[in-house]
């Protein structure tokens, strides 16, 4: 006679709290943690080795010398601590939100894709147009160095304005006025205390607004611009461009700019092949 039985199947193993918590993180808190950890890397690190000439995206060592990975490592760079809080503090926001609607391989490669398309739209730009005048002005001279993850954030703003583009956001308008008049006074004072006395100004104003923004009272002082999520790109954009080209000012326009084209036809292929769910997608977030 055949005899049937089960086999009992050991029970799982208990994760420790630690791992457990670990675990359960999104995509983009893991990102934020790449930065942060890359960030005191090379904070540590700088002052024995050369860091920015191997890491960070220089346009004459990309053509010239073939330093291609740092298309890729300077997105996760970051000039300062204020320069790493301000986007690292958009990516858990706006991320987060795309990830949830993308899922994680799709948010991970657009994301990759995008700081690297925007570094590289940057890097030519720059190269073949930004040696002297007004080219230099617009484009950025091929010897200057470019870090950040501003190009993948742009990009999931590109997406964001065709998946969500009625969705009403904020412009914290206050922090890039500051950043705008601080750039106008560099460039009538070579005075380094008072530079150093307004870039700290500038920093802790910046800091304020941002967490202020539990606060609406208090984030009047951020002057905050509420708008459908398909302007804010074009908004935080175009008058940063016009500014540029009359002075020039310590943002990657460029590199913002093919970030947001990436996103965008990213965004209009999803709309294309899945018409029925972004459309959802869209009439949800739309309410």
């Amino acid at each position: 006679m055949a005899h049937y039985f089960r086999v009992s199947k050991a029970p799982p193993k208990p994760q420790g709290f630690f791992r457990s918590w670990i675990s359960s993180w999104d995509l983009t808190s893991w990102l934020i943690l790449a930065n942060v950890l890359f960030f005191i890397f090379l904070t540590i690190f700088r002052g024995f080795f050369k860091v920015d000439d191997l890491l960070a995206l220089q346009p004459n060592n990309l053509f010239n010398n073939g330093y291609f990975w740092t298309l890729l490592t300077s997105m996760f760079m970051h000039a300062n601590f204020a320069h790493l809080f301000v986007n690292m503090f958009s990516l858990f926001f706006i991320g987060r939100f795309l990830e949830i609607i993308l899922g994680k391989k799709r948010f991970f490669w657009l994301y990759i894709f995008s700081g690297i398309f925007a570094g590289l739209f940057f890097a030519v730009l720059s190269y073949f147009f930004g040696s002297a005048g007004m080219g230099a002005n617009i484009f950025g001279t091929p010897d200057i160095y470019a870090v950040g993850a501003s190009g993948a954030l742009f990009g999931i703003l590109g997406v964001l304005a065709f998946l969500t583009p009625k969705n009403k956001v904020y412009l914290l308008a206050g922090p890039l006025i500051a950043i705008i008049l601080q750039a106008i006074i560099g460039n009538f004072t070579s005075s380094a205390g008072l530079l150093d006395f307004i870039d700290f100004v500038v920093t802790i104003y910046i800091f304020i607004s941002i967490f202020s923004m539990m606060s609406f009272r208090a984030s009047k002082i951020t002057i905050p611009i509420e708008m459908p999520f398909w302007v804010l790109p074009i908004v935080a954009l175009v008058p940063l461009i016009i500014v540029g080209l009359f002075i020039s000012l310590p943002i990657g326009n460029m590199a913002h700019l093919g970030g947001l084209i990436a996103g965008m036809f990213y965004g209009i292929y999803l709309r294309l092949k899945y018409k029925r769910k972004t459309q959802l997608i869209c009439e949800y977030f739309s309410r």
